[in-house]
């Protein structure tokens, strides 16, 4: 049984309710994306009925973080325990949005704010890939088959190592041979690399499984390079897994932080944080203060998508 959180007089009278639950997600350029971030919402709401949730974005996709917080307020409730729906922890999960929840609360002075972690290295996710994995690749091929796990990438170095002790721990008690890692953007290596160094090591096929929860841009560009790689490299069989998508294990492992929020037991990784520790190259991010991530659609929104620090997913 969740614990529930005492918020005062409700209607006239005293009363106990769970916090709200405030996904966080990222947002996509592409609809579809934002379409199966609200499908794992639904699931989430499903398997819950009597909590109150709420899904949006810090930017490109509507809605913004303010009109979930509005709606939360709106229906009476005052405590708020936001998750951010990302598989890693880097900049947005570690900055963007702590900062813009501080900003709701001097919105909302009425309410109070707990914040989770986001969905991290989990079991979970890695029986989901396997799934997926084993939906292309039949079960007297995996002994020969490499694996390429292609994540984000980020100029979060802890980020970035995450996904490589994730693809040790696939590779771990698993008939896969070789188990890779390469990204998408901000860091190498690349699709091509990756699947290159699968081709070097002595791969003849490769499956490249996106290190995604919903597609989008970026998953789309995975699968292209994907295609190109394959295309002119006739030496080896490539083939696309795609990515998790809307599955009721991510519904429940969003819970789970949801749970670790409300009760105060928040186990966030700081040995490595680049906000705490002076790793080469990144110095000058120990200490900076984290700022309010505008969505295009909140007043005080200041930058575009043009703007040198604004984002392309």
């Amino acid at each position: 049984m969740r614990e529930t959180v005492s918020i005062g007089k409700k209607n006239g009278k005293m009363g106990e309710r769970n916090p709200a639950l405030l996904i966080v997600g990222h947002g996509s350029r592409d609809p579809r994306g934002a379409t199966e971030f609200h499908e794992l919402v639904e699931l989430v709401r499903g398997r819950n009925p009597s909590l109150p949730v709420e899904g949006g974005f810090i930017e490109l996709s509507r809605p913004p973080i303010g009109e979930c917080v509005d709606s939360i307020a709106a229906g009476g409730t005052r405590e708020v325990a936001a998750v951010p729906l990302m598989l890693l922890a880097a900049g947005h999960a570690k900055d963007d949005i702590p900062a813009t929840l501080v900003r709701e609360k001097m919105d909302h002075p009425e309410m109070s704010f707990r914040y989770g972690r986001a969905l991290g290295v989990r079991p979970e996710l890695l029986e989901l890939m396997e799934e997926r994995i084993s939906a292309v690749v039949s079960e007297d091929e995996k002994s020969e088959t490499a694996v390429l796990v292609v994540g984000r990438g980020s100029s979060d170095p802890d980020a970035n190592s995450d996904l490589a002790k994730i693809t040790r721990l696939f590779y771990e008690g698993r008939a896969y041979p070789l188990v890779e890692s390469a990204f998408v953007s901000m860091t190498p290596p690349t699709v091509h690399e990756g699947l290159d160094r699968c081709r070097r090591l002595g791969a003849r096929r490769v499956v490249v499984f996106s290190y995604f929860l919903f597609t989008g841009v970026l998953e789309e560009r995975i699968r292209e390079q994907t295609e190109a790689f394959a295309a002119g490299n006739e030496d080896v069989e490539v083939r696309y897994a795609g990515y998790f998508g809307p599955d009721e294990r991510v519904a429940d492992l969003l819970m789970e932080r949801y749970d670790e929020a409300v009760q105060g037991d928040i186990r966030m990784n700081c040995d490595v944080c680049v906000h705490r520790v002076a790793l080469p190259g990144f110095e000058e991010k120990v200490g900076a203060p984290a700022t309010p991530h505008y969505h295009p659609d909140e007043p005080g929104h200041d930058h575009g998508y043009d703007h040198p620090h604004g984002h392309h997913h």
